[in-house]
């Protein structure tokens, strides 16, 4: 895949281009600061742009803002967003414009390789793919809601679902079968009010445009 990385931390962004190229993707453009996200991004048309939220020159949300322009400028573009923390409003806003084809990650789990290889890969088939953290606080947060009366169990299901995963996946991770995780699931849209669907990936979109706009 052919990919634009803009990240301030040069030690950081170098590692990313190290990463990406040793896995055999291709690197078409690095930018340091965040008025050069949206042309380079432009210029290049890349398979998915992967940018840090606090860039140069003011550090408050330049990547976010260049990803949500580049967005609009570019329909579908996929685009993975680091946070240093959980910010749960720079989520959400990344969310509120389509949840297809977007990753919001903490920049801790880019050294995990193979977890940030795979967050990627979803991202740019037009998955999702949410930091177990962040979809930690966007549960834990919501107070005086319909989750309330998910079950530990619903919402672990929820947690995974929320992350991007399959059901084979979700399946495996919480050690119970696919059947299971299908009832699980049924239940957790019929406590949110949510329509079921066919399909897992439509579900997990539904879910997650559901924990963007549900407001605290």
């Amino acid at each position: 895949m052919r990919v634009v990385i803009a990240e301030d931390n040069a030690l950081l962004r170098e590692g990313m281009v190290l990463l990406l190229t040793s896995a055999g993707h291709e690197v078409v453009a690095v930018v340091g600061t965040g008025p050069e996200v949206v042309p380079a991004i432009l210029e290049h048309r890349p398979d998915v742009a992967v940018l840090d939220v606090r860039m140069p020159p003011g550090f408050r949300d330049e990547g976010l803002r260049a990803a949500l322009v580049a967005r609009e400028k570019i329909p579908g573009l996929p685009v993975l967003v680091l946070s240093q923390y959980v910010e749960e409003s720079y989520a959400a806003e990344l969310l509120s414009g389509g949840t297809s084809g977007v990753g919001y990650l903490l920049k801790d789990r880019v050294g995990r390789v193979d977890e940030f290889l795979d967050a990627l890969e979803r991202v740019v088939s037009g998955g999702t793919a949410l930091d177990p953290e962040v979809v930690t606080e966007l549960l834990t947060r919501r107070k005086n809601s319909p989750m309330e009366s998910l079950t530990p169990r619903e919402r672990e299901v929820l947690k995974l679902m929320a992350e991007g995963h399959d059901n084979t996946t979700i399946a495996s991770t919480l050690v119970v079968t696919e059947r299971a995780v299908s009832k699980h699931i049924g239940n957790v849209f019929l406590k949110l009010g949510l329509p079921p669907s066919d399909s897992g990936h439509r579900r997990v979109l539904a879910v997650l445009a559901y924990l963007a706009h549900t407001p605290q």
